[in-house]
């Protein structure tokens, strides 16, 4: 009995350690004094590391500096607020009081890349990387307006995908290079060789190193307890489609699993319209 209570003392240890770590990565990002600019940090890992669970501990921390923070959605297998096959921005004005809880949002711009996976067309993903990255500039990163709080430049928060391997490895390396983040949290496991790459391994070797901070934290595969959320792929981009069509359906409709979702849409009588309402225009030369 003892000895399994030492160990159970042990992991609590090691998982309270670990949640001051986040904590503290995600308050030198808002506070850090240099930090002006307002920073726009990439939360980068593999797989199941924790990177959504640590980008919505910062967006917290964030919000409380700042007021307003912008969020760059670029992982279509397991996205935060939209339904999978999306690359979104959302900027947030409001912390997540449970942040267990997974939901939908309606994104400021987004993108419908039609896959869960970079692998069949990395090139077209950039390229809505790049665009949505260039509106958030436009829009929201704006300095000769700092006395107009409506265009004062806001925080950025990137969250990326957990294949960082291959064809994902380039285009996280395509994504940094782009649009040269001035903080880049790298979660790493206990399996190296999952790991990113060290140091600033987007830059070619002979490149000026860019102004940026790295911080490294711990993967979190069971705490921060009250952040962290056990991902199963599948489950979690069919629950956020079932969630995303449900918003079609009365809200009394029992909706639990795909069946019912079909047959929620199967029992709404479909619009009617006499074809004698329908009137045609040409406006075509020759049709």
């Amino acid at each position: 009995m003892e000895t399994g209570g030492g160990a159970g003392g042990g992991l609590e240890d090691e998982a309270a350690q670990r949640e001051r770590e986040w904590e503290e990565a995600a308050e030198a990002v808002a506070y850090d004094s240099c930090t002006w600019p307002p920073p726009v940090v990439a939360v980068c890992g593999p797989g199941n590391s924790g990177k959504s669970a640590f980008s919505r501990l910062l967006l917290n921390t964030l919000i409380t500096r700042y007021r307003k923070v912008g969020y760059l959605d670029i992982d279509v297998g397991q996205p935060e607020f939209t339904p999978p096959g999306f690359v979104s921005l959302h900027i947030l004005e409001q912390q997540s009081r449970d942040l267990t809880i997974l939901y939908l949002r309606n994104p400021n711009r987004c993108f419908f890349f039609g896959d869960v996976c970079a692998k069949r067309n990395p090139k077209l993903l950039l390229t809505y990387i790049f665009r949505l990255y260039d509106y958030f500039l436009k829009e929201f990163y704006c300095f000769r307006e700092v006395d107009n709080p409506k265009k004062s430049a806001i925080p950025l928060v990137i969250n990326t995908s957990g294949w960082v391997k291959g064809t994902g490895l380039h285009v996280l390396t395509e994504m940094l290079k782009y649009e040269s983040p001035t903080h880049v949290i790298r979660v790493s496991t206990t399996v190296e060789h999952k790991n990113l790459p060290g140091g600033t391994f987007w830059m070619y070797q002979y490149d000026e190193d860019p102004p940026v901070n790295l911080v490294e934290i711990r993967a979190a595969h069971n705490s921060p307890r009250h952040l962290l959320v056990k991902k199963e792929a599948r489950i979690i981009r069919d629950l956020r489609l079932i969630a995303y069509f449900r918003q079609c359906l009365p809200k009394d409709s029992n909706i639990f699993c795909f069946d019912d979702l079909v047959q929620g849409f199967v029992s709404i009588q479909p619009f009617q319209l006499r074809l004698s309402k329908v009137h045609v225009i040409d406006v075509h030369c020759q049709v």
